[in-house]
């Protein structure tokens, strides 16, 4: 607290010199941000048509946060603002890279897919780290539901499609923003944008982060770099050249143990992971993009990219607590463990080298037929993916016992070293069309379709270094295909239903196995009703929806003896609600819910039947409130709730992981137009739970209660 204290008075000396500087308009608060309810529905979004429609003329559920928005709530992370949208909770541990998330019953990085710019990413063994950092994000939007039309297989839950900043054509804009607070966590970034000239506009970013973290050598760093360039030599010609780069080094933390089933305060900021434990992720992205309209009703687009992912695991990554019957629910009898000590397994090294280059083309055309009037694009994606897959899988296990609170960490133990052991070259095509018709100006149809080809090639290393000959070629095809109507009684009102197709990958495309090569994609279907609408001229907003999806094609085993077969069924039906209020007085409320029902339709394994059960990781509550009240035009007090309901860490429901409800809030004073000081505070009470888990009794705990001080500047 005296660092902190410390930094309060820096910071304050800061800002009394910027408001010395603008003593002329001591009471403008252009630097707070205030609700913009009316735009999150009338504003095109992107993500959930490609034909430039909004969400009330969009037959699903959008959710847009903009970028000022989360930042002013003081989000961290990209989950952390993702998760803010109605039906999304967070699953990332670090064995999905810390991005993975569950949408209306469906979870993991192969059910909601995750986008950059509208550019889908191809992840590793479910691994995704990339976007890294909250600051370069313009907005984020979220298209609940399946959404394979738009953007191929897995995305049978929904896409989140995070958008960057962009460069600024109409003047010079710079921001930044200095923070320190609790685990010596501190953070720094700056960006800049405008035009240079009549043709040339640019936009830079950086961001660098650093912490303690809130558990036993949990230090974490990390910074992004984003650089784009805009020249256009005519009004209806633009080619933007984009470089963005992240470097991040989180904390190499798996989680704590239960002990007797319950978590114990005590060893709550143990670290049961290896000394020379590491995670380290390198991602940089290079993209060129072609917008072109030759004529008014015709516009053409076209983006091609380079994507390279470098990921680093090294990690003694499984604990349980060993009871007085010796077991452990990791599987380990027990008969050498003693009573009373955390057994500790799987010394892990793994490393991905991925690249991806592709490109994606589109033709939009926009037309009548006397009466009618008609929206059409059609397009293609093409993508290549080379994976190098190392591990040292066949190194001596490692394992031991150590006393829950005071122990000697140790270091990795890897006896013959992280080395190739296969690649795959995975091969992905693509075809689609979306089309409106807006039969008057109250009723629409829209309809899309993609029919997709994947073929995956692999071969494997042996531990000498051999090359195998061709270990196998897998084809797949996918059709999927959407169509939905949109009735608006008036313009600020949309009445709407749709049914839609998906497919999920058994696994992950890029690193399909010979023991997948029998089976296809697992395919699904939703029907959603719903209603939009925007009212007190603008000031408010609100939506609701019904649906349910099925999923069909789990891998199941009827027998102990049978043969596996593709016959498993999981569905979920649910209703998801939001509201968002500027009201008198200053104060405004955003507030989302949702509640589902998720459930194995028809899935046994062997002995095990696990029809009727919830599938794991999936919330079936959730909720999220924000209030904000502008106290003064200098003053804004925020203060927001996130509510996740209880889930299991496992398909048989036997280990539950219980709900939660966390505290965030801060208070920002606007010392000049230009230059805001905030203190924001996060889980007030200082709950302890678990925002996911790895393993069934080993617990990802949210950070405790934390303060830190931002001073932001917009010039």
């Amino acid at each position: 607290m005296l660092a902190l204290a410390g930094w309060s008075m820096t910071a304050i000396l800061v800002v009394a010199e910027a408001r010395a500087a603008e003593e002329d308009d001591p009471q403008n608060n252009d630097i707070l941000v205030v609700g913009r309810p009316l735009a999150a529905l009338t504003a095109p979004a992107p993500t959930g048509s490609r034909l430039g429609l909004t969400p009330l003329e969009t037959p699903a559920t959008i959710s847009i946060i903009d970028g000022d928005e989360l930042r002013a709530r003081g989000d961290l992370t990209i989950v952390d603002a993702v998760t803010r949208a109605p039906g999304i909770t967070s699953s990332a541990n670090p064995g999905n890279g810390g991005t993975a998330l569950v949408a209306r019953g469906f979870s993991g990085q192969g059910s909601v897919l995750q986008l950059y710019d509208g550019v889908r990413l191809f992840p590793v063994a479910g691994t995704i780290t990339f976007p890294a950092d909250p600051f370069n994000v313009e907005r984020v939007e979220v298209l609940n539901g399946p959404s394979s039309v738009l953007y191929g297989q897995g995305a049978l839950g929904g896409a989140a499609n995070v958008i960057t900043k962009k460069p600024n054509t109409a003047r010079t804009e710079v921001n930044g923003e200095a923070s320190y607070g609790a685990q010596n966590s501190w953070h720094v970034a700056a960006g800049s944008g405008g035009p240079i000239g009549d043709r040339l506009s640019y936009r830079i970013d950086g961001s660098y982060r650093q912490s303690d973290g809130y558990v036993d050598r949990g230090d974490s760093s990390s910074y992004a770099l984003s650089a784009a360039l805009r020249f256009a030599p005519s009004d209806s010609f633009s080619l933007t050249l984009r470089d963005d780069y992240a470097n991040q080094r989180p904390t190499e933390y798996f989680g704590t143990p239960l002990i007797d089933g319950k978590l114990d305060r005590s060893i709550r900021r143990r670290n049961y992971n290896v000394a020379d434990a590491k995670l380290h992720y390198r991602d940089n992205r290079v993209i060129l993009t072609a917008e072109w309209a030759p004529a008014a009703a015709i516009s053409i687009s076209n983006t091609a990219y380079w994507l390279t992912s470098k990921r680093l695991f090294k990690n003694l990554e499984s604990y349980c607590w060993i009871g007085a019957s010796g077991d452990c629910p990791n599987g380990y009898n027990g008969t050498s463990g003693t009573p009373g000590t955390i057994y500790r397994t799987d010394n892990l090294g793994i490393f991905h080298d991925q690249s991806q280059i592709g490109n994606q083309g589109s033709v939009k055309w926009n037309g009548s037929f006397g009466a009618i009037r008609n929206d059409l694009v059609v397009g293609f994606d093409v993508n290549r993916i080379n994976l190098t897959y190392s591990n040292d899988f066949g190194s001596d296990l490692q394992e031991d016992f150590v006393d829950p609170r005071t122990f000697d960490p140790g270091l990795f133990f890897d006896t013959q070293g992280i080395a190739p052991r296969y690649r795959t070259r995975t091969t992905e095509y693509s075809f689609f069309a979306e089309d409106r018709l807006r039969l008057s100006d109250q009723l629409s149809i829209v309809a899309g379709i993609r029919d997709e080809h994947d073929r995956v090639y692999r071969q494997n290393i042996d531990p000498a270094g051999a090359i195998s000959a061709r270990l196998f070629t897998k084809t797949l095809r996918n059709t999927t295909w959407r169509a939905g109507a949109v009735y608006q009684p008036t313009a600020t009102v949309s009445l709407y239903g749709q049914y839609s197709t998906g497919t999920d990958p058994l696994g992950t495309l890029t690193t399909y196995s010979g023991s997948q090569t029998g089976f296809s994609n697992a395919t699904g279907n939703q029907v959603e009703i719903g209603v939009k609408a925007s009212f007190l001229d603008g000031r408010g907003t609100a939506s609701i929806a019904a649906y349910r999806i099925a999923k069909k094609g789990l891998l199941s085993q009827r027998t102990a003896t049978s043969p596996i077969e593709q016959v498993g069924q999981r569905s979920s039906k649910g209703i998801e609600a939001s509201v968002s209020l500027d009201l008198p007085l200053g104060f405004g409320i955003d507030a989302n819910g949702t509640i589902l029902d998720a459930r194995f339709d028809d899935f046994v394994s062997g002995t095990s039947i696990y029809t009727g059960k919830t599938p794991p990781g999936v919330p079936e509550q959730s909720a999220n409130v924000w209030l904000r009240w502008d106290a003064a035009k200098q003053v804004q007090v925020r203060a927001g709730l996130r509510y996740v309901g209880r889930t299991y860490s496992d398909n048989a429901n036997s280990f539950r992981v219980p709900a939660y409800a966390v505290v965030d809030g801060g208070l920002s004073y606007a010392v000049t137009s230009k230059v805001a000081v905030d203190l924001r505070f996060y889980n007030l009470f200082d709950k302890d739970y678990a925002t996911t888990t790895y393993n069934d009794e080993q617990w990802i705990l949210g950070r405790p209660r934390s303060l830190d001080l931002t001073v932001r500047v917009r010039l």
